[in-house]
Parts: structure tokens; C-alpha cells; sequence
């Protein structure tokens, strides 16, 4: 994996084998970003990184600006490679080890972006649950968006909050924000 844009645009990150990933893709996470850009000032926002695996996605961010990244995964192997990461090119991440449904329950952890890119494999239950969580305890700000990655044969229009998709490849990633 590498890092596109930013501070440390081509920088590659290579995790080790074993971590139990399956990290965006190159050109999913450049699109993805792509839409960001027109939204956002990444050094005016805060970012939550549920299921953050590798710490892909908050590379991208603090490698763009981003002072306030909060990774949350609750495999120990990620949350060390993710640490020793972000140490080695000094970035602003900071990382929890927790169940993310526990965490989300207990949080009171405002952001504004919440990405979260669980297993493809999840029952939509599980999927279903994520937004439902955010939102019911209130964990994004003012404009704040909430990003779902997940597979492209699994539809999530029918959650509350749902905004939009856009899908790259075998990646999908759908949109919930609060209503207007």
C-alpha cells in the first residue's frame, strides 16, 4: 500500500502477512480521497477509523493535514504495526484496542469523519449496526460524514441516514450523514 497525496505522497507501507487485512485499495482510496478534498480541509477536521486494520485510511489523512486521527481495531498486531507506523513518520495517531460496537456504545468521541471498513464478509446486521450506533449516540459533528466501506454486493441504501454511494472495482463505499 502507499500513500497518494500529501506530506508523504508515495511513501509505501508494507504490513506484515499475518495481520488478519484486507487493506483499500490504491485506487479506491485515491477516489475516495478525491471526493474528501471537495468537502473538507483536512487540517480543520477531526477522524475516527473504526476496523482500522492496517491504518491505511489514517496515513492518507495525516499524511494531508489531519491533526486528530483515532484508531480503533481490536486485533493487538494492528494496533502495534499502526503505532510503530505512525511513530516512524511522526503522525498524529492516536489508537484504541476495543471491540468497535463496544467502543461505539461507550464512546463519547465526536468526529468529523468516521470511516469504518469492517469485515465484506459481515451479515448486514453488523453492518447495519455501525451507523445506527454513530448516530443514536450522537458521534459526529456538524457536517460530519460517516463512510462505510464494504463489498459492492452488499446494499446498505436501506439505513437510515444513507446519503449516497460509490463504488471503485469491488469496493463500495456508502455515505450517511444527518438530515438536513
Amino acid at each position: 500500500m502507499r500513500i497518494v497525496s500529501g506530506k508523504y505522497k508515495g511513501r509505501r507501507i508494507t504490513a506484515p502477512k499475518k495481520l488478519p487485512v484486507r487493506p483499500t485499495t490504491d485506487i479506491a482510496k485515491e477516489s475516495l480521497f478525491n471526493i474528501l478534498n471537495n468537502q473538507y480541509y483536512f487540517d480543520e477536521i477531526s477522524v475516527l477509523d473504526l476496523f482500522a486494520g492496517t491504518g491505511n485510511i489514517s496515513y492518507e489523512f495525516a499524511s494531508r493535514g489531519t491533526e486528530q486521527i483515532t484508531c480503533v481495531d481490536q486485533n493487538f498486531g494492528c494496533i502495534k504495526f499502526i503505532n510503530e507506523t505512525a511513530e516512524s513518520f511522526d503522525m498524529p495517531i492516536q489508537t484504541i484496542k476495543s471491540d468497535v460496537f463496544k467502543f461505539l456504545e461507550k464512546t463519547s468521541l465526536k468526529a468529523s469523519i468516521i470511516f469504518a471498513d469492517p469485515p465484506y464478509d459481515f451479515p448486514v446486521e453488523l453492518f447495519e449496526k455501525i451507523p445506527t450506533l454513530v448516530f443514536k449516540n450522537d458521534l459526529l459533528e456538524a457536517d460530519g460524514l460517516l463512510i462505510l466501506e464494504h463489498s459492492k454486493h452488499t446494499d446498505l441504501s436501506h439505513i437510515p441516514h444513507y446519503s449516497h454511494s460509490k463504488s471503485y472495482g469491488g469496493n463500495t463505499f456508502s455515505f450517511f450523514e444527518m438530515e438536513s
